[in-house]
């Protein structure tokens, strides 16, 4: 009886040991995604989704990612987020307990990512998100994670700086943000860069997500700022245009942050997008020589436009700059799949010394400090929307037109 113990005990171990055989003899990097596929960041999370599924197919078309002289193609997992930290954080913990991905491609927002960040560090699994910008995600130091896209506190100062060279410049703000980490994140820049820049700011609020702005903005009709400057997510900078056009007072310069350079923002708001101010790190005028996949700022455009028929603004840019990331620093340790946890220790390792240029400008992670894992190798960039088109038009030496001040109304 005993012998027959041992014999089904031995058998159930081998049955046990099919799937983790399986997923040994994989020839594919297993990469898992995490980012709002729908709910009320879809649009966003639709945004780095094109990044992500542009660097996989460009990599495969070339044969894969090769390691030693064979080459090894990418699958991409997905897992919806739903706009909501607790779906980020159970789409994390599918990706490494079921799938047994190598890597994740992380969130589109920064609380998708805060969310995820600490179960991807429970298993030792790295993440680059291409799109989170909160610099509450460095502030953790988390070893696993790291962002090609530099923190709004690192970006957020560019366009103020740009305003504040103007003549005359901007004396008064009212500064408004979403209450969620990335947007008060950046409300919190700018409102740091304006007072540093000797620009008063009259009122600063953090508001409730998708709030009504119609009082914040008809309170900032009757003190008459210079400047309204408002951080949050891309379907709230087209609630606020339209807020102020519907109490018809418009600025002398409004600015924000992420949302102005994706297409939806043009396509929504049409001629009323016109000489709003963002913050970017990459278009596709930028002048960038890449030494993997794409060669330039503009042949990436180019394909990102033959695929989607969309422009790429620099949150897709981002995406797919992390995958590239990921490809660099996996032929550096020739690691080839599946990674087991060793494997992926010494990618992160890999990636704290990674130093490449790319399509997209040059990568390079932190390695200390408040912005630890974070890309510091960008410059950032003001621009504004001028004749239905993204410009840069700061800094000087990078700009490709004057910034229009004050705003005019549109007709």
């Amino acid at each position: 009886m005993k012998r027959w113990t041992n014999v089904l005990a031995l058998l159930l171990v081998l049955v046990m040991a099919i799937p983790v055989w399986a997923e040994e003899a994989r020839d594919y990097f297993k990469v898992g995604v995490i980012t709002s596929l729908s709910g009320s960041l879809a649009t966003g999370g639709n945004v780095t989704k094109r990044g992500y599924d542009l660097w996989a197919q460009a990599v495969n078309a070339g044969g894969g990612i090769e390691i030693q002289g064979k080459k090894y193609p990418v699958k991409l997992v997905y897992g919806d987020d739903q706009s909501e930290p607790s779906q980020g954080a159970s789409a994390a913990e599918r990706l490494a307990t079921q799938e047994h991905v190598d890597f994740v491609l992380g969130p589109y927002a920064s609380g998708l990512t805060l969310a995820a960040a600490p179960v991807l560090e429970k298993y030792k699994i790295p993440m680059i998100t291409g799109s989170a910008e909160s610099p509450l995600i460095w502030k953790e130091k988390f070893h696993y994670t790291f962002g090609t896209i530099p923190p709004v506190n690192f970006t957020g100062s560019a366009p103020i700086k740009t305003l504040s060279g103007l003549n005359p410049k901007p004396k008064t703000a009212l500064i408004l943000g979403s209450n969620d980490a990335f947007s008060k994140a950046t409300a919190e820049a700018f409102r740091d860069a304006a007072e540093k820049e000797g620009i008063k700011v009259l009122k600063f609020s953090i508001v409730p997500s998708n709030q009504d702005l119609i009082p914040y903005l008809s309170a900032a009709k009757a003190m008459q700022p210079d400047l309204i400057a408002f951080g949050g997510h891309d379907e709230e900078l087209i609630k606020l245009v339209k807020a102020l056009n519907q109490i018809n007072y418009t600025p002398k310069a409004l600015l924000m942050h992420y949302g102005v350079t994706e297409p939806a923002f043009i396509d929504a708001l049409k001629n009323n997008a016109n000489q709003i101010f963002g913050a970017s790190v990459w278009t596709e005028s930028i002048n960038t020589k890449g030494d993997v996949l794409w060669p330039n700022a503009k042949s990436y455009a180019d394909a990102a436009m033959k695929a989607y028929n969309v422009p790429a603004d620099y949150t897709q840019a981002g995406s797919s700059a992390a995958g590239i990331a990921f490809q660099v620093a996996l032929t550096k340790i020739n690691a080839k799949p599946p990674l087991d946890e060793k494997q992926r220790d010494a990618l992160v390792n890999a990636l704290e010394k990674l130093k490449v240029s790319t399509f997209y400008g040059e990568i390079g992670f932190a390695t200390e400090g408040q912005f630890y894992h974070a890309n510091v190798g960008l410059t950032p960039l003001t621009i504004q929307i001028q004749n239905d088109k993204v410009v840069v038009v700061g800094p000087a030496n990078l700009a490709q037109s004057k910034p229009i001040y004050p705003m005019q109304a549109q007709k």
